[in-house]
C-alpha cells in the first residue's frame, strides 16, 4: 500500500485498479484496498467446484464445455463482512480449453508417478496423488476426480461490480507483460545477482538496469520484435574504418531488409 499510495501521488492519480495474481487475494488485502478506495482484480484460487459452474453442468449433462466460456457469480459483503471493510464483489469463472489440455497433462504425469510409487517401481517423492496410510501406499484417485473437474478454469475476483466480464479477464491477462519485464529485469539486463554495497552503487546500478528496460519496451513497441530478436539480428552488424596510408576507407554489412524497416520504426518519431 505505501509503493501504491506513492505512486499515485507521484503522478497524481485519483482512479486506480490493482490486478493481481491470487497470492494477493487475502481478506486483508482485499480490505487495504478498499479502505484506501482502490478497485482491484486479482486472480482467484478454486479450491472446489464453484456453484455457478455446478449449475451450468447439470442443466447441460454430458455436453462439452464450450471454449471461452464465462460464468458470474455475484459475491455481495455480508453484514460481517462490510463490518471488517470486505465491498461487494463479483467472480468470472472462464474455462478455456488449451487451459484444460495442459492442466490435464500434468495431472497425468503425476499420478503416473504417484502408480509407480504405490506399486513399488519408484521411490515416494513430494506428489501430491499419493496417499499414505501406514506403510500402504496408493493413488488419491478422490483428488485426482476433484483436480480434474476443476481443469480449464479460472476465477477472477473485482470490486468492480459494474464492469464488463471481457474487461476484467483482459485486464488481468495483461499481467504477463509485468511477468516478462521481471525477467527481462532479472536475466537479460543482469538486475540481480549485483555485488554492491553502497545505496549509490544500487541506485545506479538499477537506474542503468530501468533505462535499459525502457529502451528495450520502446524497440520491441516500434518494431513488434522481441528484444532479443532486435540484438541477434542487429549485433553481426558493424562500421568498420581502415586506414591505408592517408586515406580512411570505412566498410559495412548492408543491412538487410527486415532490419533497415525495423530501423526506421524506431526512428519513425524522431528518436535516435
Amino acid at each position: 500500500m505505501p509503493v501504491i499510495n506513492a505512486f499515485k501521488t507521484a503522478h497524481q492519480l485519483t482512479d486506480v485498479t490493482v490486478v493481481a495474481d491470487a497470492g494477493m487475494i487475502s481478506e486483508a488485502n482485499q480490505v487495504a484496498l478498499n479502505a484506501a478506495a482502490l478497485s482491484f482484480i486479482l486472480g482467484t484460487r478454486i479450491p472446489f467446484l464453484p456453484d455457478v459452474v455446478r449449475e451450468w453442468r447439470d442443466k447441460h449433462p454430458n455436453e462439452a464445455v464450450p471454449d471461452g466460456l464465462v460464468l458470474t457469480q455475484p459475491s455481495p459483503a455480508t453484514s460481517s463482512e462490510k463490518a471488517r471493510g470486505i465491498p461487494d464483489r463479483v467472480i468470472y469463472y472462464q474455462f478455456r480449453h488449451d487451459r484444460a489440455r495442459r492442466t490435464l497433462r500434468g495431472i497425468d504425469e503425476q499420478v503416473r508417478k504417484a502408480q509407480r510409487a504405490a506399486e513399488g517401481h519408484a521411490p515416494v517423492k513430494r506428489n501430491r496423488y499419493i496417499q499414505l496410510s501406514g506403510a500402504t501406499k496408493s493413488v488419491n484417485r478422490t483428488l485426482e476426480a476433484k483436480t480434474r473437474a476443476l481443469a480449464g478454469w479460472k476465477g477472477y475476483t473485482t470490486n468492480l461490480t459494474t464492469a464488463s466480464q471481457a474487461f476484467v479477464i483482459d485486464a488481468y491477462h495483461q499481467l504477463w507483460h509485468i511477468e516478462k519485464a521481471f525477467r527481462m529485469s532479472k536475466h537479460d539486463l543482469q538486475a540481480r545477482p549485483i555485488y554492491h554495497h553502497l545505496r549509490d552503487s544500487i541506485e545506479a546500478h538499477l537506474s542503468i538496469v530501468v533505462a535499459a528496460m525502457a529502451v528495450s519496451h520502446y524497440i520491441e513497441h516500434q518494431t513488434g520484435w522481441s528484444i532479443k530478436k532486435f540484438v541477434r539480428t542487429a549485433r553481426r552488424y558493424r562500421t568498420v574504418k581502415i586506414r591505408a596510408g592517408n586515406q580512411t576507407l570505412t566498410a559495412a554489412d548492408p543491412l538487410t531488409d527486415d532490419l533497415r524497416a525495423a530501423l526506421i520504426k524506431i526512428r519513425a518519431d524522431g528518436a535516435h
